[in-house]
């Protein structure tokens, strides 16, 4: 049957009955290569016998990658529900000496957070204007495939950003106006309104896209 050695932490582990070298890993729990020999003649006695890992059957790996794929729901229904929960959070932050809206709950939003979420000082226009005049372009002179550029340049946008929030709101700002130029350039101007919805919609969804994908990282 023979066993598996390792040099680096000076074990072995003795191969039972209907066990082959190829059902086990390469290496072992220590970080050093394992290797086969027919005997033990060649190790020195002090060296301790030890309970290596076998490899994963194709069952078991088709089994977790099922049970891997059907975990995404679940994780990503925590990621909005966090996200949700932190933007929701952002608002109701308590700040002495504002003014409040009247809630039915006995708070409220206040008027300082409301300017802080929906000011343009925050928006990093280096990062909107080159990345809507591309979008502008495309829209309005490559039609057809390439029109998939737009949403992977929103979801850069608001990848580029470390608040998820502020890459959203850089990606909205960014749809709307490029949709808004866009829509101008291709003579569509009586839906001027429903194309700039539309861009700050896609903005939105794109750049939360972007900032979920830097957070997994």
């Amino acid at each position: 049957m023979g066993y598996l050695i390792c040099g680096k932490c000076k074990s072995y582990y003795k191969l039972q009955k209907g066990e082959k070298t190829k059902d086990f890993r390469d290496k072992c729990p220590c970080g050093g290569n394992v290797r086969y020999v027919e005997n033990l003649d060649i190790v020195d006695p002090r060296w301790k016998p030890i309970i290596l890992a076998k490899k994963p059957t194709n069952r078991e790996i088709i089994k977790n990658k099922i049970n891997n794929l059907l975990s995404i729901p679940a994780h990503l229904k925590n990621r909005l529900s966090r996200f949700a929960n932190d933007f929701k959070n952002r608002f109701q932050r308590p700040s002495y000496g504002n003014t409040y809206y009247n809630s039915p709950y006995g708070r409220g939003l206040s008027l300082e957070s409301i300017k802080n979420e929906f000011n343009l000082n925050n928006i990093q226009w280096s990062v909107v204007i080159p990345v809507t005049v591309a979008i502008t372009i495309i829209y309005a002179f490559t039609p057809g495939i390439f029109t998939l550029l737009i949403f992977a340049l929103l979801i850069m946008a608001g990848y580029l950003f470390k608040d998820q929030v502020l890459g959203i709101k850089n990606a909205l700002i960014t749809g709307a106006i490029s949709f808004f130029l866009g829509g101008l350039l291709t003579g569509a101007y009586l839906f001027l309104i429903p194309l700039t919805l539309v861009g700050a919609i896609n903005g939105a969804v794109c750049g939360w896209i972007g900032g979920y994908l830097r957070m997994r990282r």
